[in-house]
């Protein structure tokens, strides 16, 4: 992150939104909000501001789990390294006003508006953690946690700076179960997440490490390890005395005296109900497109799949390539995977990147769509049937764009008033060759 931001041809825009984009490929107009901090650039981070703050809140990056002032940084490591203010629980005493000597708190910043241009565009949206609400007693007993909350805890720089208790009473826990696949691999989410089986083999051996004599349990529908080195470490972790069983949780409630979660989970491989008094639930939940995916496509015209992730061009030959030409997606905006696939994916769009820049130019296609203005109704069937969005409707008229159009023909088979055609594919050529068939005057091909 540090690299990034000091780098000279790196223009980094937090705390942002892309609202609009434009244009084609080699000339896309971006146009971004920049979110107010109502702290300015002239911050260096001093912390002067958020000691004399009179108000705590709690801190989003650590999962709610840990307190921040209502002017506070994000985290020790955040890039830019500027305090910013949650006007939600700011009480406007302006002791930060006073407190700062640089005088870069500004109250007064509204939204601003950025624009741009760039050649090619890389989507890479990330993703956002489901919140399995009313679920194995999420968000009803204290004790139950997610894995979200669980890194944290468990981070040097987290709210128990890498030391794990239970949240009710702060204590230890020795009885830890993992519950596997919660809110996906079922009928409205069937994907399968793609990182959960390894982050609780992970958080359970550092349980191990942080408590050796606890009892961990990961309860499991199966456990997919099938990356390079994943299988030897799911071996290790058996070995390391934490308990896999194969089944689903069927019942869960908790002792009011004691917070602690009982637990009935019915093993498919001993034929047998397990009763569990554990002391902390951690819940491996599903991971979902991101907020930002779904701005993004809505923004950009992108399609998605029925999960809500972006589509690629095709999945085997062209999986960083978008319906539009110069527009590229990578990691966990295209689809659940972990941080090998996700960088290789990332290199692999910024090849393609390159490929564009380092040529100057690009080849189009000379067979496009093309309308007949006489006789376009602008009723916009053929904007709305693109599947690469290249034709618009713009004054009561049709326009298609030449550098994304690649011919497939589709605006012309559901024009009603057969206003388009397809260059050098034009009904009266195509006629012309039939009749010329049939007279047969075309002969060896010629």
């Amino acid at each position: 992150m540090l690299e990034v931001n000091r780098h000279k041809n790196i223009e980094l825009l937090s705390y942002s939104y892309v609202t609009k984009v434009e244009g084609h490929v080699g000339n896309y107009q971006i146009t971004v909000e920049k979110q107010p901090r109502y702290v300015n650039s002239d911050c260096n981070g001093c912390g002067s501001c958020s000691e004399v703050c009179p108000v705590f809140t709690t801190n989003y990056f650590d999962e709610h789990l840990g307190p921040r002032k209502a002017i506070d940084i994000a985290f020790g490591q955040a890039v830019p390294f500027l305090y910013d203010i949650d006007r939600e629980h700011c009480v406007e005493c302006f002791s930060c006003v006073d407190a700062c000597e640089l005088h870069a708190i500004d109250f007064s910043q509204l939204p601003e508006e950025v624009s741009f241009t760039v050649g090619s565009i890389i989507i890479a949206t990330g993703w956002d953690i489901y919140e399995p609400y009313g679920e194995y007693g999420y968000g009803e007993y204290d004790n139950v946690i997610h894995q979200a909350q669980l890194e944290r805890m468990l981070a040097p720089n987290g709210p128990l700076e890498g030391h794990i208790a239970r949240p009710s009473d702060l204590k230890q826990p020795k009885e830890i179960v993992f519950i596997q696949c919660v809110g996906s691999r079922d009928t409205e989410r069937p994907y399968c997440s793609g990182v959960c089986c390894m982050l609780a083999l992970k958080n359970a051996k550092l349980l191990k490490e942080e408590i050796p004599d606890a009892q961990i349990t990961i309860c499991y529908i199966d456990i997919r390890t099938n990356e390079k080195g994943f299988e030897e470490y799911y071996q290790r972790a058996k070995d390391s005395d934490i308990r896999m069983i194969r089944g689903k949780v069927g019942e869960i409630a908790e002792n009011p005296e004691t917070k602690n979660v009982e637990i009935r989970v019915y093993s498919s491989l001993t034929d047998e109900i397990i009763k569990i008094d554990a002391d902390l639930v951690v819940l491996s939940t599903a991971a979902l497109p991101s907020h930002g995916t779904e701005q993004i496509a809505k923004v950009m015209n992108l399609d998605v799949d029925t999960n809500g992730f972006l589509t690629e061009s095709h999945f085997g030959l062209m999986p960083q390539e978008t319906k539009t030409k110069g527009i590229f997606i990578a990691g966990f905006a295209q689809g659940p995977k972990d941080i090998a696939y996700s960088v290789s994916q990332a290199r692999a769009a910024a090849s393609k990147v390159v490929e564009l820049t380092s040529a100057g130019q690009i080849d189009l296609e000379l067979i496009v769509a093309e309308v007949t203005p006489e006789l376009c109704i602008a009723c916009g069937r053929c904007e709305k049937e693109c599947p690469k969005g290249a034709i618009k409707i713009k004054d009561d008229k049709a326009v298609v764009d030449d550098i994304n159009c690649d011919g497939c023909g589709i605006c012309a088979t559901c024009c009603p008033t057969s206003a388009i055609d397809i260059k050098y594919y034009r009904d009266h050529q195509l006629y012309t060759e039939i009749e010329a068939l049939i007279r047969g005057e075309v002969k060896n091909g010629t």
